[in-house]
């Protein structure tokens, strides 16, 4: 079993990464507010920079999450932090991906969308999964 502390210490560092995304979405959109051709070469770079590094942060994280589920309820109660730092990465990603969706509508507004990167028409219509779900129930 991974002990409590190494969850702790990895929920810890996920969330830095986390920090370090936000900052680097958050001066794009600022990027994109200012000027009216901006230069978006380093904000890829970051963005490259950062993938990998999120991805085996996430991974990391699903394997704490199997085996923090086998603790017994009364091990988990003991360390409330895993929980507390939980929450903050959630409310944290939550955030990355809102700033993120309005610099992509943005980036769309001003037409510097590759055609082949262009969203689906049904991420715009936020009920669309749970229609979706609904009319294959009546089915």
């Amino acid at each position: 079993m991974t002990p409590p502390a190494d969850i702790i210490d990895d929920l810890k560092k996920h969330f830095t990464l986390c920090q370090e995304l936000l900052g680097a979405v958050e001066r794009e959109g600022q990027t994109l507010r200012r000027s009216d051709k901006p230069s978006l070469f380093e904000f890829c770079k970051i963005r490259k920079n950062l993938l990998p590094r999120l991805t085996e942060s996430l991974d990391t994280l699903r394997r704490h999450r199997a085996r923090w589920q086998k603790y017994s309820l009364d091990e988990r109660a003991r360390h409330p932090e895993i929980g507390m730092l939980l929450r903050q990465n959630q409310d944290l990603t939550m955030k990355i991906i809102l700033l993120d969706r309005e610099n992509e509508q943005s980036l769309l507004r001003r037409g510097l969308v590759p055609p082949r990167e262009l969203p689906s028409v049904n991420r715009q219509r936020p009920h669309f999964v749970a229609e979706l779900y609904r009319r294959q129930g009546a089915s």
